[in-house]
């Protein structure tokens, strides 16, 4: 290559992370095959510079960042189909949701944000299934959130989630939430458990329900203004490294979650397991949401979790 191409990877976790440990991953790769024609540069948590968590976002549309990653759940305010992926219950394991994001659910869904946005999607880490935490009581039931205000991703239909199980929901980015959780005006937040310790909720919530209520993704978002000016073997090169990248990080969320248990143990809080009858009666609470998404999306994308390609 003629020139030398400047890529900055960024994220907004602790260096420590299995994203951030992802992104050195992707960068390593291409320092090795291309050498000095390209710059790497790394800034993992964009919120140590003053940023909030949603910030990534226009950070890579307008190529400040020019690869990163965020919930998908961030963008469905202005890509609806991602609101599908945010409904409750909707997977069973986590086999079944990698198979869908890596099959022709995935690529339908990146091919939706491309339309919308500045991004070329180069896959989805997992952010894996999430779990409640909360300062007030153990939640065993829908009845058990009443009153209690939860923090949930900016997402309507997870917002919506939250009322039908009789919370009251907050969108509020992650340093807001965070804010809340410390000084006590939130009751309750939902996360995976690596996230609740790596963001330190843990410390101050008592109760930890093993819900599985969503399964989040997060997109690995290249700015694509920066990925079509680039020669075909530099575009090959960060597609093969961006896939060996997520399956690295996948095996590793499986240990964090494991890790990330004990750390809340380790507190002396208590972790919640629901039966399968109480399990049912959350999944009851928020049936009428899969009724509306087919009534809105047709019956394609549940058929792609089906029968994923």
């Amino acid at each position: 290559m003629n020139t030398t191409y400047q890529i900055r990877l960024g994220g907004y976790g602790p260096a420590n992370t299995s994203f951030s440990q992802s992104l050195k991953m992707i960068g390593d790769r291409l320092e090795n095959q291309f050498g000095k024609d390209v710059d790497i540069k790394y800034i993992y948590n964009i919120m140590d510079l003053g940023f909030k968590g949603e910030d990534i976002l226009w950070l890579t549309e307008h190529g400040f960042l020019t690869v990163s990653y965020q919930s998908s759940s961030y963008l469905t305010d202005r890509v609806p189909e991602l609101g599908f992926v945010d409904l409750p219950f909707l997977f069973k394991d986590n086999a079944q949701a990698r198979r869908a994001m890596d099959g022709d659910l995935g690529k339908y869904l990146s091919r939706k944000t491309e339309e919308r946005i500045n991004y070329k999607i180069l896959g989805y880490f997992e952010n894996g299934f999430r779990q409640i935490s909360n300062k007030i009581r153990p939640i065993h039931t829908p009845e058990d959130f009443d009153g209690m205000s939860i923090r949930v991703l900016p997402s309507d239909v997870q917002a919506r989630t939250f009322q039908l199980l009789g919370a009251s929901p907050k969108r509020l980015d992650l340093t807001e939430a965070i804010a809340g959780v410390i000084d006590g005006s939130l009751d309750a937040q939902e996360n995976p458990f690596a996230n609740t310790v790596t963001y330190g909720v843990h410390k101050h919530h008592k109760y930890h329900t093993v819900s599985n209520h969503f399964y989040i993704s997060r997109s690995i978002m290249c700015n694509r203004t920066a990925y079509y000016t680039w020669p075909e073997e530099l575009k090959y090169a960060i597609n093969e490294a961006v896939q060996e990248a997520v399956l690295w990080q996948r095996n590793q969320a499986e240990q964090e979650v494991i890790e990330a248990r004990k750390a809340i143990e380790d507190e002396g809080h208590e972790i919640i397991e629901l039966t399968p009858e109480q399990q049912n009666l959350f999944s009851l609470e928020v049936q009428p949401q899969h009724d509306d998404a087919r009534e809105t999306f047709g019956s394609m994308m549940f058929d792609l979790i089906e029968n994923p390609n």
